[in-house]
């Protein structure tokens, strides 16, 4: 009779409610997908709102983003092309296109490699099915050990959820990630044709251009 009862459990225990109690790993998003963003900093120097698609099999990554710096309302759309190391800033009001080095290596959406896992919760209620979102959070260095990092992934599905970050200075930076969508439009990471003629310059005081930098004006 007890082999039946730990039979039992142990067909239990590969039920979801029992693989939950294992710790979180580490994990990547899907390969293709869009979503939306806020972004805001400690020092109310920034906030914007964005949309965003991520192509993790080409390499490609595309922003837009409008908001306020410093008391000035602006607009930014950036297309970011790894394999070639270019990145696109495009001006659509006046068809206008800056084109410059991307000085970075693609690093996918992802829990940071050398996080440590911190907690797992429930945005929302876990009274009832479909009322929460179980969410890991993850807590590390910046890659150029300037601060720490506080990231939220969804435990099924790998989606972002928020990330804070220490910027020199800004203090703490927030971006919070919504709307997610699998699957992405190619149309998105071409170039519009007026960008064709752009030539290539380097960047400012050779600053390298990472996802996580497009929100870090310092």
């Amino acid at each position: 009779m007890q082999a039946v009862f730990w039979r039992t459990v142990g067909l239990l225990c590969l039920a979801p409610s029992c693989l939950l109690a294992q710790k979180p790993q580490p994990c990547k998003t899907p390969p293709l997908y869009t979503g939306a963003m806020t972004v805001g900093t400690q020092n109310e120097q920034l906030w914007a709102v964005g949309r965003y698609a991520y192509d993790a099999i080409n390499q490609r990554i595309h922003l837009g983003e409008t908001g306020k710096f410093n008391n000035t309302n602006f607009t930014y759309d950036a297309l970011m092309l790894f394999q070639e190391s270019i990145l696109y800033e495009i001006h659509r009001h006046n068809q206008t296109c800056v084109k410059k080095a991307l000085q970075a290596d693609f690093h996918p959406m992802e829990v940071p490699k050398g996080a440590a896992f911190v907690s797992q919760v429930v945005l929302g209620s876990s009274s009832s099915p479909g009322q929460g979102l179980l969410v890991n959070n993850w807590w590390g260095d910046m890659p150029d050990k300037t601060g720490n990092y506080l990231v939220s992934f969804t435990e099924f599905g790998c989606f972002p959820i928020s990330a804070f970050f220490k910027s020199k200075n800004m203090g703490w930076v927030s971006v919070s990630y919504f709307n997610n969508v699998v699957g992405v439009d190619p149309e998105v990471f071409v170039p519009p044709p007026y960008c064709k003629d752009a030539k290539l310059q380097e960047n400012e005081e050779g600053r390298e251009v990472t996802f996580f930098s497009l929100f870090n004006r310092d």
